[in-house]
């Protein structure tokens, strides 16, 4: 199973990696992130240059796609040649957004009829698109996540371990990476966050 952690220029740092990394954690299982980008090398909001590990045509092929946030995203969204490189498909695909990226999705037309989580500096825009922001970390509605806040990437990337792997397999790598003495906290608080984003079916 493939992730493309999509990045651009003015990416910011926090989403894409630590995305990416905790998802890397699951290699052994067959689950692997990649920082997908429209050119060769983006650099980040705080002058980080990184080589991108997959073209975008990955995002057609790619089983999860995570859209990253990033100082240019107003930039992206007016840029119909990028948009046109994002053919998501969420009767295939997993599909999450990180604060701005929500933004690209409300553009893509996968927000409509459902609320979505975001920053507060993207809120006013995705709610110029119609789509209602919640107050909330984590939101997910049958295959498309949003996050909001920067580390909530934490959640997105739990989101994905426990949709592919199962929630033993968020717990491990979540156990793994949390703070000295604050596993038992971190574990539980990222599948609270990942279960209180499902809406309540009736």
């Amino acid at each position: 199973m493939q992730v493309a952690v999509v990045t651009f220029d003015g990416f910011n740092e926090l989403d894409s990696f630590i995305a990416s990394a905790l998802i890397n954690r699951c290699r052994p299982d067959g689950l692997e992130a990649f920082i997908t980008t429209p050119t060769p090398v983006v650099t980040s909001m705080n002058g980080v240059e990184v080589t991108g590990q997959r073209p975008m045509e990955f995002v057609a092929e790619a089983d999860v796609v995570l859209i990253g946030s990033g100082v240019k995203t107003r930039d992206v969204v007016a840029d119909n040649r990028l948009l046109s490189a994002l053919p998501l498909d969420p009767a295939r695909q997993l599909i999450g957004s990180q604060c701005s990226g929500a933004l690209v999705l409300a553009h893509l037309g996968l927000l409509e009829g459902r609320p979505a989580c975001t920053d507060r500096t993207s809120r006013p825009f995705v709610e110029a698109r119609g789509v209602t922001v919640l107050d909330a970390p984590f939101h997910v509605e049958g295959n498309i996540a949003t996050a909001g806040g920067c580390l909530a990437s934490q959640y997105l990337a739990t989101w994905v371990i426990t949709r592919t792997l199962g929630e033993e397999a968020a717990r491990g790598v979540l156990d793994y990476v949390a703070p000295v003495g604050e596993n038992l906290e971190t574990v539980e608080r990222g599948l609270r966050a990942v279960r209180a984003g499902e809406p309540v079916r009736s």
